[in-house]
Formats: structure tokens, C-alpha cells, sequence
């Protein structure tokens, strides 16, 4: 399949709305008695006067409660049902409260995304359809045009960034879409999708700033009130930030039908916070950039009326990192079999986060948190698997420094006091051996096991606290790296390096994960034999990888192949292995 066309670069310029602005010269916003331009009327031209209602402040704004019952969600030909909401049984136990998930990674383009785009669309004029439409995304909203141009018989062109992996570009293609590949990236892709917009008369379809995108993400919250058992005694419902669209339309639901308990609240990352920040400042923020993993919700700027609806419903906001996001994707796959994307999980890892840091613990509460989306990049997977635990704060990772002499790691591996190790970098630094060798470590914490929903913070503080003093009181040192990006994305994978190693053999072992493995191993070797390089990670197998470079002197050798004959761990000899002499040894 060629590539669709492309298009000349064209320069982007972002322009913020502020609450302490004067009101723009094409008088889009219009003035609170007090001066504050925080209503984008501009956004409302193609409402009817019966979908809107006079706030408090005595602006025309849109009656979201109307048009979310009046959407034309339901109506579309795709036949699009109710999503469902799932209990998230294990999770609940584990956390003593009731957390439901809202299934929306069960839409047929997997992202609620569809819901939004549909209703908007299906509100055009006959002349705006015959036309066509056109929007910019490399994602989930990309689709939902996509499918909603299919199934409303109109034409549908989507601008991304060259950059834009061809499975996605593909998938909208294949969807019915024209895509257009133009730009570096998503400033310059938008850029050049309102250009063509004006050019050619064609209707932008936007991801989330517009009444009918936010009234369509709004039906959500309908379908929780109407599937949720005793919608009264619910405490919260959470759901991912981005543009704002999702949480707009929810909160503007809840709060006129549901009991003012009934807290909504918002989830970003913490390396996407436009909506905390805008909310604080009073204006929207134009963030210099935001994090890639959670790419989903990865927005610079909110949405005008998202910010302005948000500003005046929404509950709060929580701000999660991406290993809280991990753990949730693992909880979802743990619950439903299925596995979200980063974003998709955000809300859910936003109903843990506000568990926990709020002593929630066993209190018994409700919650509903919206999954999203569905459309995980494979590849990420690993990153997933490799930060869950830690975003659990079930494993901690350490950088150890012992003395460098036989017998440290048996005394330290002794002091960890039976806690499963997950991780165990080390290289020896010859050809000048220094005093004190440096390890790279990690371990399941004794108190994430005595609690099924992991150590609570001050738990888990103490126990590193007492294990580090326990390996101080022994003569060695002790960090903790958890919360330290460069060592969980680097430093654990850069341990070590190149050197001479005299009398050196290196072998790579399997030993079965299981309790007492390494023990076993580390009591059978010989206390003259030193250990000069150790590498193993947990990956999740029924067998642990473990490579292991030993200093054999040359009349210990057969005493060797007996240790290795007789430890009954299958093992493969790697001393002359070409990598191994030319990387880790140094060049022949």
C-alpha cells in the first residue's frame, strides 16, 4: 500500500484565552458582568435556542443535560450499544472499596472517541455533509471520524504527522478516511488541517472543543446512572483528561441529575497537567511539552469550553505517574482479560492514587473509573511489565555498594532476609578492582505482601528505611532508586562495562523462580571463586535467566565443573562467546 499524499509544511501559532485577557477583537467570547471572558460563544453558533439555558452569570450557554439526552449517539447505523460496566472484583477486595470500570475500550473503534465525533456529525446540515468533513489526529479520534463518516455516508479527510506510525495511518484509511500525511508533528498537521478547512469549506471535526463532542463523551455518564445499582450511594467517577471533552460532558450530566455527592473527578499524568494548571491560573496553559507514553491524553492546551465547564463542575484533579498508569493497565488485564492503552488506564489509575493517598483504604466507598481506550502500541508492553510492580510499590530498586571481596553478595543477599529479588545487575571494574563494588538490586517489599492492595506509603517507607539501615549497620550502603527515572529507564541496563577480568568464565544459567534459588546458588560457590559479574531480571517465566561471570583460578577448574555438574541448573558456557570477548572483555 503507497502512502497517502502529502502536503507543504505550514507554521502554527497557538493563541490563549485568558480570564485576564481583554475580549478578542471578533468578539468570540463574551463578558461577564465581572469582566472575565470565560464564555467561548463563538463555540455555540450552530446550537438551537432550545438546547441552551442562561448560567449564573446570565450567559447563553449550551443545556448539556438536553443534548446529551437528545444526542443522536444511539441513532447512528453502527448501532452503537450501551458499553458495560464491569465490577472489578479482585481490585475491590484488595482495596475494601467497590470499583467499577466503564468498558469503553469495547467500542467498536475501541475508544470512546466515536461517541463524540458521531453525535457532532450527525448534527450537520445536509449542505456541511455532501461537503465533507475534516479533523487532525494521530489516534483514537482520527477513527471515530473515520467510522462516523462511513456509516453517515460522508466524505472524510484526516490530517497527521508524517511521523504517524503506518499502522495507525492504515487503520483510518482502511476505516474509509482520506488521511493526509503532512508535518513533523501535530502543530504543523493541525496547522495545515484548518488551512484545507477554510479552503475547502469543509467542516472540522474537533476532538474535544466543541458542545455536541462533549454532549456525545456525556452519554457516558448517563449509561453509569442507569446501569450502576443505587446511583446514590456512588462516591465518585473518574475519568482522563486530555482536551477536557470526557470529563466536560460527564460532569455536566452528574451534577444535574445525581445528589451533590456524587464527586467527578479528572485524571492527568504528571507530565501533562494543562488542566490542573489552567484551572490554578485561571486561563488555559500552554504547556511546553507534554509526556509521549500516555499519548492519548498528550495535549498542550484544553479545550475552551472544556476548561470553561471543568472550571465550574469538576470535583478535582489527580496527577499520576506512568508507573501508577502501569499497574492500572495490569489491574485491568488482571480483571477483564483485556489490556488498555496508557490513557486508557489513566482514570483507573487516578481511582487508586485517590484511594490511597486519601486513607481510603477498607473505607467501603464507590467508584466508577472510565477505560477509555484500547488501542495499545504492542511494543509497550515491556515498559508495562517491567514498571507495574514498582508502580504497585510492591518492588523497590536499590543501588548497593559492598566491599569488594569474596562473600559480600552472600552476606547481602543474606540481609534482604528472604524478600524475593527481581533484579541483580553487577560487573566487576578491573582492570583495577576498586574497594567496594556497586550493584544495582530490586525486591518485593515484606509489607506489599501482608496487604493485598500493596504497602501503604508510610509502610512502605519504614520497611526500606529499616532495610537500609540493616545494610549500613553491616558495612554497606544502600539508595533507594524507585522513584528516580534515569536508573529505572538506564542505569539498571548500563551496569558495568568492559574490562580484564583474570581467570574469568562466564555462563548462563536458568535457575527456577522460585524461593531459595539464588540462595542455593550463592552457598555452593566456593569462597575463593569470586563472582566478577551477575546479571538477572525477573521477566515473569517459570525459569529465571541468569548470567554469571566467576573468577576460576586455573587449579580450581575442575572443582568447577563439578560445582556446575552437581548445582542441577541447566547452563550454557559463554566464555567464548564473541560478544562477551569483544564486549565485555575488551577487543582481541
Amino acid at each position: 500500500m503507497s502512502p497517502p499524499a502529502q502536503f507543504h509544511n505550514y507554521a502554527t501559532t497557538t493563541i490563549e484565552y485568558s480570564s485576564s485577557a481583554p475580549e478578542p477583537p471578533n468578539g468570540h467570547h463574551a463578558s461577564s458582568p465581572n469582566g472575565i471572558d470565560d464564555v467561548p460563544s463563538h463555540l455555540y453558533e450552530k446550537i438551537p435556542k432550545h438546547m441552551m439555558e442562561v448560567d449564573k452569570n446570565g450567559h447563553r450557554v449550551p443545556d448539556y443535560l438536553r443534548m446529551i439526552l437528545m444526542s443522536k449517539v444511539y441513532s447512528t447505523p453502527l448501532n452503537l450499544q450501551e458499553t458495560p460496566l464491569t465490577l472489578a472484583v479482585n481490585l475491590s477486595a484488595r482495596l475494601g472499596n467497590e470499583i467499577w470500570l466503564k468498558r469503553e475500550d469495547l467500542q467498536p473503534v475501541f475508544s470512546f472517541k466515536i461517541r463524540g465525533a458521531y453525535n457532532m456529525m450527525a448534527h450537520l446540515s445536509d449542505e456541511e455533509k455532501k461537503k465533507g468533513v475534516i479533523t487532525c489526529s494521530a489516534g483514537n479520534h482520527a477513527q471515530g471520524v473515520a467510522l462516523s463518516g462511513s456509516a453517515l455516508d460522508i466524505p472524510v479527510k484526516v490530517l497527521m504527522p508524517t511521523s504517524t506510525p503506518s499502522i495507525k495511518w492504515r487503520n483510518v484509511q482502511r476505516l474509509g478516511a482520506q488521511v493526509i500525511l503532512h508535518g513533523q508533528d501535530f502543530d504543523a498537521a493541525k496547522a495545515e488541517c484548518l488551512r484545507l478547512a477554510s479552503a475547502e469549506g469543509l467542516a472540522f471535526i474537533p476532538p474535544y472543543d466543541n458542545p455536541y463532542v462533549i454532549a456525545g463523551q456525556g452519554t457516558i455518564a448517563m449509561e453509569i446512572c442507569r446501569q450502576i445499582r443505587d446511583v446514590d450511594s456512588l462516591d465518585g467517577i473518574f475519568g482522563s483528561i486530555g482536551g477536557g471533552g470526557l470529563v466536560s460532558g460527564m460532569a455536566a450530566y452528574i451534577k444535574r441529575v445525581a445528589q451533590p455527592s456524587l464527586e467527578v473527578y479528572g485524571v492527568e499524568t504528571i507530565d501533562g497537567d494543562a488542566m490542573e494548571k489552567s484551572l490554578q491560573k485561571g486561563k488555559r496553559v500552554l504547556l511546553d511539552e507534554v509526556g509521549p507514553f500516555a499519548d492519548g491524553t498528550a495535549v498542550r492546551i484544553v479545550g475552551e469550553e472544556p476548561f470553561r465547564v471543568c472550571g465550574e463542575l469538576l470535583d478535582g484533579i489527580v496527577k499520576v505517574n506512568n508507573d501508577e498508569i502501569c499497574a492500572a493497565i495490569k489491574d485491568v488485564f488482571e480483571e477483564t482479560r483485556s489490556i488498555p492503552e496508557p490513557s486508557g488506564a489513566l482514570a483507573l489509575a487516578g481511582v487508586k492514587a485517590h484511594i490511597i493517598r486519601n486513607n481510603l483504604v477498607g473505607a467501603n466507598k464507590r467508584f466508577v473509573a472510565v477505560i477509555s481506550g484500547g488501542n495499545m502500541n504492542f511494543g509497550r508492553l515491556r515498559f508495562v511489565a517491567e514498571r507495574a510492580e514498582l508502580g504497585e510499590r510492591r518492588e523497590v530498586l536499590m543501588s548497593v555498594r559492598v566491599p569488594e571481596k569474596p562473600g559480600s553478595f552472600v552476606k547481602f543477599h543474606s540481609l534482604l532476609d528472604g524478600r524475593d529479588v527481581t533484579e541483580f545487575s553487577y560487573r566487576l571494574n578491573a582492570p583495577s578492582p576498586s574497594e567496594s563494588a556497586y550493584i544495582i538490586c530490586s525486591f518485593i517489599l515484606r509489607s506489599s505482601l501482608s496487604s493485598a492492595s500493596g504497602p501503604t506509603p508510610d509502610a512502605r517507607a519504614q520497611e526500606v528505611a529499616e532495610i537500609i539501615q540493616s545494610l549500613e549497620d553491616n558495612d554497606i550502603q544502600a539508595v533507594d532508586l524507585s522513584d528516580d527515572e534515569f536508573s529505572k529507564s538506564h542505569l539498571r541496563h548500563l551496569i558495568g562495562g568492559r574490562g580484564e577480568v583474570e581467570h574469568e568464565r562466564l555462563v548462563r544459567f536458568e535457575f527456577p523462580e522460585r524461593p531459595g534459588a539464588l540462595a542455593n546458588f550463592l552457598k555452593k560457590l566456593k569462597p575463593t571463586w569470586n563472582i566478577s559479574l551477575f546479571q538477572y531480571r525477573n521477566h515473569g517465566a517459570d525459569v529465571g535467566k541468569v548470567l554469571v561471570g566467576v573468577q576460576v583460578p586455573p587449579d580450581s577448574q575442575p572443582a568447577f565443573e563439578t560445582f556446575l555438574a552437581e548445582l542441577g541448573y541447566p547452563y550454557v558456557e559463554e566464555t567464548d562467546n564473541w560478544a562477551y570477548k569483544n564486549l565485555l572483555r575488551g577487543a582481541n
